[in-house]
């Protein structure tokens, strides 16, 4: 068989919010498979022995099939290589750690163009693993050379991506403990700065400070002298000590306070400078040429006897406890000092120099601390130990022993005190103890340092001992949790604000505009996202249409948004996906517009609907679906809502609206010329307002209708807006937008 062209990757969405194939963000990539639309799997003469041998574990995937190995049943029945390339893709990220399940392939209307989506937290991450598995998938038809070694090269292309782009290990496990509660995030820079939750229930991270992390705690807590003098005023036992200038007043100092001491950088951190149990001049003297450059100054202190334990206090009390150990070779009277390091210390695959690693690797080239205490034994980095000779390499920078559980309730106690005279919201205190059972005053313990911005690895994946769940104790400590916490109509418990997303194409805008109007009077500092513009508080701060993304995302992350309200085009959830993961509110006006999204591949009703469903799919379950019962294929939405369903229409006798209200179901509709509320059989007229048509002649020059009023309507009553103000405000309503000015 003559070589194949490769398969033509027409064009690539991210697709960031939820979409028609799923909640979550996902890559969506258009193929031309050319040729092999002709040729599926069972047609390549070698082919599926090919692509096995280099992915063996293609044998896991279930596929449709529903079960281990059901993708391979469909390459031995002849399956399409766009779905091969949706498998070879998911592999490769299974190979580079970043394992997803979910993937689809499907044709289009056009012969041989499919669209193949997968799961993607990054976009770049998964355009590298699209790359990749391109390359890999062409090389396999074509019996290209290619082998273990660049699969491997591929698997490490994606996974420096990988580390490159995703968040580091403290901000993902407080992000993951949100996302267990249902607290949404938006990550807003390439780092670790990271929203949690929206608008004005929101709340900042970056790593393991917060924005309740005050400036001034962490600028004490960055001055060892400084935080040592608070700790002390309020009975916390701290080692004493002074700053010095130099090694003559370094010596000085330690007379004055007695051998053997310490000398570390005043403001440092990770351990870096610290010489520990110093008793000599020349000790003293070499450990402040190693302490100098790691900080502004240099601190001697009195040596605290025992272990060093990090002890992590989240919202004033500790959480979790980590102890230290000293890491030492055994000499064999033939390798050098840096040798045994390497065949001892740094084989431990607990070692490593990426934040997935507990322990560091050790190089004495880049620690002058590990060199002086060398030097203190008479040994260099070079030196060859006696046999059976232990040689101390490290006293501290091994915290990783898991001890929560042995936490004395003193030790708690003063270690919490710490934290709140520092003013620290989340602190990692240093405590050395020989017995972090017992109190310190018992054992001479003490407090050696209060930092801020702790890490979290050494709780999340100790060396020994059970990780602590320390992203869900940051969690709750930002998001209090309540009874009611699951009610999602209780704002803040989630970090959520009340969410309105609308959909179709009939006088969505107005609808937009009216819900957002009842927000404003109901006291809420509400956003507005429409055709018309993004509105800030009934302030319109861009006139451009703003039924996009990145329009919604404005809101989402501006702290004095209460509420918000999203006009949805079908081309924005097709191209982007909405812009919040959930909403309170969905409402559905009908399933028109197909005739203009022929890019997608839409061309009729039935396809709008798989495309609008996506509105109703993410109402959370506290808050209502609002649907036009006057239009079959939107009341057709009511079983996909996980909350409770509204409908609307501008005929009472709608079918589906007789049947909903059989089931206790609340409606909303037209009758006398009036707005009837109806929950089953109860009706009632909504008050202060007065006829629609008079409502409606008013307002007919911006293009207001009937059935816009009725959906405002019950929009406003699933927000539980008092009746009375729902009424009086649409009576009060004027659709005229002020112009554009620069937002608050």
């Amino acid at each position: 068989m003559s070589k194949l062209d490769d398969i033509k990757l027409l064009r690539i969405h991210y697709l960031r919010g939820p979409n028609i194939w799923t909640y979550r963000s996902v890559l969506e990539v258009w193929l031309d498979l050319g040729r092999l639309e002709d040729l599926p799997s069972n047609l390549l003469p070698g082919f599926n022995e090919r692509l096995l041998a280099l992915l063996p574990a293609l044998l896991e995937h279930q596929c449709g099939v529903g079960e281990r190995g059901g993708f391979l049943q469909r390459l031995s029945e002849g399956t399409w290589t766009g779905h091969v390339l949706e498998h070879v893709v998911i592999e490769l990220l299974n190979l580079a750690d970043m394992p997803t399940g979910f993937g689809q392939t499907r044709s289009t209307s056009r012969h041989g163009i499919y669209r193949m989506v997968f799961r993607a937290r990054d976009e770049q991450v998964a355009r590298t693993a699209l790359a990749q598995g391109h390359r890999l998938l062409m090389a396999a038809i074509n019996d290209d050379a290619y082998g273990a070694a660049d699969v491997q090269a591929a698997v490490l292309a994606i996974r420096g991506q990988i580390d490159d782009c995703y968040l580091g290990p403290s901000t993902a496990a407080i992000v993951a403990a949100a996302t267990d509660r249902g607290i949404p995030h938006i990550r807003l820079n390439n780092g670790n700065l990271v929203q949690l939750g929206y608008g004005a229930s929101q709340r900042r991270i970056w790593t393991a400070e917060t924005d309740k992390t005050s400036a001034i705690a962490e600028s004490i807590a960055h001055d060892k002298d400084l935080t040592k003098s608070l700790l002390a005023s309020c009975g916390v036992p701290v080692p004493e000590g002074q700053i010095v200038n130099s090694p003559e007043e370094a010596w000085e100092a330690a007379q004055d306070i007695g051998m053997p001491v310490v000398v570390k950088p005043s403001d440092g951190n990770h351990g870096r400078g610290v010489s520990l149990e110093l008793s000599t001049r020349e000790e003293i003297t070499a450990a402040f040429a190693v302490a100098a450059p790691e900080g502004s100054d240099v601190m001697v202190e009195r040596h605290v006897r025992g272990q060093e334990h990090r002890l992590l206090v989240v919202g004033g009390r500790v959480v979790a406890a980590a102890r230290g150990d000293i890491a030492m070779v055994t000499g064999d009277g033939q390798l050098s000092v840096d040798q045994l390091i390497e065949t001892q210390l740094n084989n431990d695959p607990r070692r490593g120099l990426g934040e997935d690693f507990p322990l560091g690797r050790i190089n004495t080239a880049l620690d002058a601390a590990i060199v002086l205490d060398l030097q203190r034994q008479g040994l260099s980095p070079d030196a060859v130990p006696a046999a059976g000779r232990q040689v101390l390499i490290q006293r501290n920078g091994n915290v990783a022993i898991d001890c929560t559980d042995e936490v004395h309730p003193e030790v708690d106690y003063i270690v919490s005190l710490a934290a709140r005279v520092v003013g620290l919201d989340i602190a990692g205190i240093d405590v050395v103890a020989q017995d972090i059972s017992r109190p310190l005053h018992e054992q001479g313990g003490a407090i050696v340092e209060v930092n801020a911005g702790p890490g979290l690895l050494m709780h999340l994946k100790p060396a020994q001992g059970a990780p602590r769940p320390v992203g869900r104790a940051i969690c709750d400590h930002l998001f209090a949790r309540s009874a009611d916490m699951l009610d999602h109509r209780n704002p803040g418990s989630d970090g959520r604000v009340p969410l309105v997303g609308i959909a179709g194409t009939g006088g969505t805008q107005h609808i937009a505009l009216l819900v957002a109007w009842l927000l404003h009077l109901s006291g809420r500092y509400t956003g507005l996202a429409c055709r018309d513009g993004l509105y800030l508080d009934q302030r319109r701060v861009e006139s451009a249409d703003s039924t996009n993304w990145e329009a919604g995302q404005r809101l989402l992350i501006n702290r004095a948004v209460q509420a918000a309200v999203f006009e949805n085009g079908a081309d924005t959830i097709l191209r982007t996906g909405l812009a919040y993961d959930r909403c309170q509110v969905g409402v559905v006006t009908d399933l028109d517009g197909a005739a203009g999204l022929a890019e997608f591949d839409i061309f009729e009703e039935s396809q709008m609907f798989k495309v609008l469903r996506s509105q109703v799919d993410v109402v959370l379950p506290g808050g209502a679906a609002v649907l036009n019962a006057y239009h079959a294929g939107v009341a057709d939405m009511k079983p996909l809502c996980d909350g409770e369903v509204i409908f609307y229409s501008v005929d009472p006798g709608a079918a589906a609206l007789a049947e909903h209200r059989t089931g206790n179901g609340r409606a909303v509709y037209a009758r006398q010329n009036q707005v009837v509320l109806a929950t089953g059989a109860t009706e009632s007229f909504l008050p202060g307002l007065g006829k629609i048509t008079a409502w409606c002649n008013r307002h007919a020059s911006s293009g207001m209708t009937e059935s816009s009023l009725l959906a405002a309507v019950g929009t406003a009553w699933a927000l539980d807006i008092p009746l009375n103000l729902i009424g009086a405000g649409i009576e009060a309503f004027e659709c005229n937008p002020q112009p554009a000015g620069r937002a608050d």
